[in-house]
């Protein structure tokens, strides 16, 4: 399991084997069963979370109780609400397992902890921030100006083999279609 987290710290920076250490020291583990919320409306996010086995979703409900899943965040991906997680700000927001899942987490404080003692863990982060800041502007541009098809092509490509371990519902929910639209170009590709 260590292994899969250092080589996603391996991506953006090279750690020696003290360095490597000391972020180990600081994080946290557990385990999640499917349907668990790790983070609902109004609580504040205290965990920034990554994913080793398994898959999470952060979906908004509006008010008039639709759920829009906003990410997805199977292996190797980290997961957390950014804005409540750093501002230790209420969350508008869910964070819910989409699958039993493993998962490991630093809070607020340990990975101040970690700055302080690796600073290029603030390079790690940053690089983080801004790769999902990217996605997540693509996400928003994309949704206003693609057909439902482009979308779907995207999110396949951005998510592979995630169609066959999670609920059609849930995809449909992120491409902003109905499930019986997503039915019929899940066909048109397979055809």
């Amino acid at each position: 399991m260590h292994n899969l987290i250092l080589a996603n710290f391996a991506m953006h920076i090279t750690l020696d084997a003290h360095e490597k250490q000391q972020a180990l020291a600081l994080l946290q583990q557990k385990t999640v069963t499917k349907r668990t919320f790790l983070l609902q409306p109004g609580e504040v996010d205290h965990h920034i979370y990554f994913v080793t086995k398994g898959c999470l979703r952060m979906f908004y409900a509006d008010q008039a109780g639709q759920e829009h899943n906003i990410c997805f965040y199977p292996e190797n991906w980290w997961a957390c609400d950014i804005v409540s997680f750093f501002k230790e700000k209420p969350a508008i927001n869910t964070i819910q397992a989409l699958e039993d899942s493993e998962v490991f987490y630093f809070t607020l404080s340990r990975l101040e902890e970690l700055f302080t003692k690796v600073p290029k863990f603030e390079r790690f982060f940053r690089i983080l921030t801004q790769n999902g800041f990217e996605l997540y502007q693509k996400r928003i541009t994309g949704n206003l100006s693609k057909k439902a098809e482009e979308r779907y092509r995207q999110f396949r490509k951005q998510y592979p083999g995630l169609e066959q371990r999670i609920a059609q519902k849930h995809i449909a929910a992120y491409l902003g279609i109905t499930p019986t639209f997503l039915s019929l170009l899940r066909k048109e590709f397979v055809a």
